[in-house]
């Protein structure tokens, strides 16, 4: 009996000793992006981009619950402008995401402040490009550190996987979304009976 704990304490010891290793030895940052083309041009998608409620119509976690609470703060479209979620759902929880940062045309960048059922600070970004033939090319991204020993969850499980999918179901969606939408009408630059050339 002595000879058998002797070996399951030895074995214990050893795997807490592996554990830390992993810990100390594993990354803690991480950065999941996937991309769609949709046929819109880039001004258009990143017109639709930058507004965080447009998230409503493709996000795939607010699909996910219909009884989702969604508050706001700001002007939307702007930096500063914060959309915050509440969700009985343990998978979507409550949190809030702030605008922090635009490149008119180019790139949106947001704070996603996770408060149940975790608390963690990660970043999130969606960058438009032109594809070429009137198409865009967008680029949606999810950035963040895992403090140790969380960052276990990066060796053991697909954590890249597991999100990727989410982000290529709301990509997805997204391109539905946009390729239906009408395109606003072309702004005419000569009022009516107006002379587009001027001169005697």
């Amino acid at each position: 009996m002595k000879t058998i704990l002797k070996v399951a304490g030895g074995i214990l010891v050893l795997l807490i000793l592996v554990c830390a290793v992993l810990i100390f030895v594993s990354p803690t940052d991480f950065d999941v992006k996937r991309d769609v083309v949709i046929d819109k041009p880039k001004a258009e998608v990143f017109d639709y981009l930058k507004v965080l409620k447009n998230q409503n119509e493709w996000g795939p976690w607010v699909q996910k619950d219909p009884n989702i609470k969604l508050t706001y703060t700001g002007n939307d479209g702007e930096v500063g402008f914060i959309s915050k979620w509440e969700s009985d759902s343990e998978e979507i929880g409550h949190g809030e995401q702030e605008i922090t940062k635009i490149v008119e045309g180019e790139r949106i960048e947001t704070e996603l402040r996770f408060k149940q059922p975790w608390e963690a600070t990660n970043y999130g970004y969606l960058i438009s490009e032109d594809a070429g033939e009137g198409k865009t090319k967008v680029t949606w991204g999810f950035k963040g550190t895992m403090a140790r020993p969380m960052n276990l969850m990066l060796v053991f499980t697909d954590f890249e996987a597991i999100v990727g999918k989410d982000f290529e179901e709301g990509l997805g969606k997204l391109k539905t979304v946009m390729e239906k939408r009408p395109s606003p009408e072309p702004e005419e630059n000569a009022k009516p009976g107006e002379d587009l050339i001027s001169g005697d």
